[in-house]
């Protein structure tokens, strides 16, 4: 058995390709609003790549604040399509990744990397198209003693992530969803996408909007609203 703290356990299967092309096309916002936003990566990772989407399988790490060893194991045998995902306690002393790990797990075929820690090399990683989310950005380098495990449960900013959940990343931040709830959750994100694009047509149109609800809601709160700006 392998010891406490230097476990590689083994891999979540990997959702269809169908279901990562769609939600390719589901924006983050409105798979987190019908996920009652109890699945969201909290707003303090940010993107630190030149934009565009990411969606894949989270390979999960777990390392020691400014330990980036296990990461190293994940980027040579992470899947094509996986997402690996970095518990590095948020602590921001140590770089965990730099451009060199992520151009390796790029080519080995990663859909991205979201560290809750911090990177370096933040020029060329800004201008790279490989989706890089991290909590903060600094020039000392990591060390590489170890303890790490990888495909075991995590938090990244706040959010509980587990081996084989969908990540998926775009500029207004992070959501993981468990593999169960993909199909419910993407087919409540396109009845809200449909009805907000509605809504917006309606808005770009000239058309009067029924929004008493706004007075009534701040009444119910003991508001109360001149007449003058009724």
């Amino acid at each position: 058995m392998a010891p406490i703290g230097f476990r590689i356990l083994p891999f979540a299967p990997q959702p269809s390709k169908k279901i990562i092309d769609t939600l390719r096309k589901t924006a983050t916002a409105h798979l987190s609003d019908n996920m009652h936003r109890l699945h969201a990566i909290g707003p303090d990772l940010f993107p630190c790549h030149s934009g565009g989407r990411m969606v894949g399988t989270a390979l999960t790490v777990k390392v020691g604040p400014g330990d980036n060893l296990m990461v190293h194991k994940a980027i040579d045998i992470c899947r094509p399509g996986d997402v690996i995902v970095v518990d590095a306690g948020g602590v921001c002393t140590q770089a965990i990744i730099g451009e060199i790990m992520s151009a390796i797990a790029e080519r080995n075929g990663a859909a991205g990397m979201v560290i809750d820690g911090a990177i370096r090399d933040a020029d060329a990683l800004a201008q790279s198209k490989f989706p890089v989310y991290a909590r903060g950005i600094t020039h000392r380098g990591p060390y590489k003693n170890g303890p790490g495990e990888m495909n075991v449960p995590v938090v990244i900013g706040e959010a509980v992530v587990n081996p084989g959940d969908i990540i998926v990343g775009d500029d207004d931040g992070l959501v993981a969803i468990p593999q169960d709830l993909i199909e419910e959750t993407l087919r409540l994100a396109k009845l809200q996408e449909k009805k907000e694009s509605d809504l917006l047509k309606a808005i770009r149109g000239g058309k009067k909007l029924d929004r008493a609800w706004v007075d009534e809601s701040l009444r119910s709160k003991g508001c109360i609203i001149p007449p003058k700006m009724r």
